[in-house]
């Protein structure tokens, strides 16, 4: 890079709370623009104050990485569509009377726990405005979500066997979450 001190140093600011990829991609983009500065006649002080100007105040970058940042986009999506998803098993488990089946007790609170651990992780990766890192979280809470929907099918076809609505209702309901889950998963773990 064409470097100098302000940009270093706006460069390092940066490089706290960034992932490398995203660095590199705004490191090419600032030696453009500093570069664009230069051949337009300004000297190495103001082209870098010029390409930095440009880019906007560290704070303002860190922000908008972070509302485009995959896990946060991923945690969006898969808490818009939790109450969904929950409706449905609601549905079934009432119907089925859930509460009479040979599941021990133990078991169902660690699966209730575990969602509501998963829910906490979700939230705070969409909840992030200034910290890339927080969006990361959302990747532990996405696989630990599939283990929970793929444990919630099979309890659930053991236990009220039969293809009737509510069931199918409910598995299509967590198939489609895995699905969008698993497509969410390379960026996440990137």
């Amino acid at each position: 890079m064409a470097g100098h001190d302000l940009i270093d140093d706006y460069l390092a600011r940066l490089g706290r709370h960034l992932p490398a990829d995203a660095m590199a991609e705004l490191a090419d983009g600032l030696a453009e623009t500093y570069d664009r500065q230069v051949t337009a006649g300004l000297d190495g002080e103001k082209a870098a104050a010029a390409a930095i100007a440009e880019f906007g105040e560290p704070e303002v970058v860190l922000a908008a990485f972070v509302r485009q940042a995959p896990g946060r986009r991923a945690a969006l999506v898969l808490l818009g569509c939790g109450p969904v998803v929950g409706a449905c098993w609601a549905t079934l488990l009432i119907s089925e009377r859930a509460w009479t089946w040979p599941v021990p007790a133990g078991l169902r609170l660690a699966f209730g726990l575990t969602l509501v651990a998963v829910v906490a992780a979700l939230g705070c990766a969409a909840t992030a405005r200034t910290t890339y890192r927080r969006t990361r979280v959302s990747a532990p809470g996405c696989l630990v979500l599939l283990l929970l929907d793929a444990g919630l099918l099979a309890t659930a076809a053991t236990m009220a066997p039969g293809l009737h609505w509510p069931f199918a209702l409910a598995a299509a309901a967590s198939l489609t979450r895995m699905t969008l889950t698993v497509r969410a998963l390379p960026r996440l773990l990137a």
